[in-house]
């Protein structure tokens, strides 16, 4: 869950160095994820569930197999809107290329329906070393 927590920092701003302001905004994740604003879930725990009037976000949707991306996406309900985020080139499953993977195929599958869109971002926002490590390793 590491990167989720390094996202939801920086989202709330404790990337500055302030470690007051780092410790409140660990404390403003806390009561979000307490008070149920924010879930976290490990994709197993999807099976069998419809949930309706949601807003999910599914990181690193790229070590999905098809069947994966096909089981979460399914269980949207009325009202849910779902984000799949990832990078085809940076798939850590064996079993998994940048064709086969469950980012690309729900791409591919989806192109052409009305409640679907598909942005592709062609600059790192990490920083310029990881950049240049994307495109020269």
């Amino acid at each position: 869950m590491g990167p989720i927590f390094d996202n939801l920092e920086f989202i709330f701003g404790a990337e500055k160095t302030d470690k007051t302001l780092t410790a409140t905004t660990k404390t403003r994740i806390e009561k979000y994820i307490k008070n149920e604003l924010i879930e976290i879930e490990a994709i197993t725990f999807l099976r069998g569930r419809s949930i309706a009037n949601q807003f999910i976000i599914i990181d690193e949707a790229q070590n999905l197999t098809p069947h994966e991306v096909k089981t979460v996406v399914s269980r949207a309900g009325n009202g849910t809107k779902m984000i799949l985020t990832g990078d085809p080139y940076q798939i850590d499953n064996p079993y998994l290329d940048s064709s086969s993977n469950g980012l690309t195929y729900c791409v591919e599958r989806m192109k052409g329906q009305d409640m679907y869109g598909h942005v592709t971002l062609t600059k790192s926002e990490r920083s310029s070393l990881a950049s240049l490590a994307a495109e020269l390793l």
